[in-house]
């Protein structure tokens, strides 16, 4: 492990510098004060929500919209958290966030993660999507199938007993 790190160039930029990990959307309504400034949302405030980047909406703990924003990502979660009436507003309640400078692989990013996730986006991702082979579509019919009649038989078993107890 050491090694690879060692063949790593100095001054090579990170993919992702920094992110934030399921954070609570309540910091986008939480205004904060201090004397002798004005009001500010704490989400505002925060460096990491300052720069550019990729984000992801939760609904509890399961993706619910992926996004990206060239300049702050403050901004864009702002207006999915504030705006009423919107596609996203009442549907997420945690997000995290990578800030990725970077416009290329901000917009890889957002790809992989859309067509890694099952959300919302209507957008498709910029990536080639490859078909299931149809011998793998086969294997899961009747794997699909074995379970089915699995069930099947549990239920049917479990009705047999149930009219013998009624007898």
């Amino acid at each position: 492990m050491a090694r690879d790190l060692r063949k790593i160039k100095v001054g090579t930029p990170k993919l992702v510098e920094k992110y934030a990990r399921l954070w609570p959307r309540e910091i986008f309504d939480y205004v904060t004060s201090k004397p002798g400034k004005r009001l500010e949302y704490l989400a505002k405030s925060l460096p990491v929500l300052r720069q550019p980047g990729v984000y992801v909406l939760y609904r509890d703990d399961v993706p619910y919209y992926v996004g990206k924003a060239s300049n702050w990502l403050w901004h864009r979660l702002h207006v999915h958290a504030r705006k009423p009436g919107g596609r996203c507003n009442n549907f997420w309640n945690h997000f995290s966030v990578f800030v990725i400078h970077d416009p290329g692989q901000r917009d890889a990013v957002e790809s992989i993660l859309i067509a890694a996730f099952p959300t919302a986006n209507s957008a498709k991702p910029k990536i080639d999507r490859e078909p299931m082979p149809k011998v793998a579509i086969e294997m899961w019919r009747q794997r699909r199938d074995v379970q089915l009649d699995s069930t099947r038989a549990k239920h049917a078993d479990e009705e047999v007993e149930k009219d013998d107890e009624e007898e």
